[in-house]
């Protein structure tokens, strides 16, 4: 098992940026990829960035290429999500989400992962 806890969330201006936080617990030592994903009300929830655990490999999603950056610290056991240019559609509860096959690298669906945390609440308003 592992245990994910996101932290970061809040309220930030159009052009703002924020910074999300998740700090991974338990089988650490297993995880092979770990993902940042989005639900806005009403919609389903979407890829943003995935990380590989080892090496530091990074995908991210064509809508927050070059303004979201996902990067890693393993000492920490931590994943970070750095959010710059935000704008009002990036507002949506941000999941942190990890898995210890390939298949989560291989395929960004969130069905391809098996832990998840509690979510992190984003809104981008002026």
């Amino acid at each position: 098992q592992v245990q994910l806890v996101e932290s970061g969330g809040g309220l930030a201006q159009p052009g703002g940026s924020l910074r999300l936080s998740c700090a991974a617990s338990g089988r650490t030592l297993e995880i092979y990829v770990m993902g940042w994903f989005r639900q806005a009300p009403g919609k389903e929830r979407e890829f943003v960035a995935a990380i590989k655990w080892s090496g530091s490999i990074t995908a991210h999603a064509d809508s927050v290429k070059g303004r979201f950056t996902i990067s890693r610290d393993n000492a920490k056991n931590t994943v970070y999500l750095s959010m710059n240019s935000l704008k009002p559609e990036d507002t949506a509860v941000y999941y942190c989400a990890a898995d210890f096959r390939a298949l989560g690298w291989n395929n960004f669906s969130p069905t391809n992962y098996t832990y998840w945390g509690q979510g992190a609440r984003v809104t981008v308003s002026s």
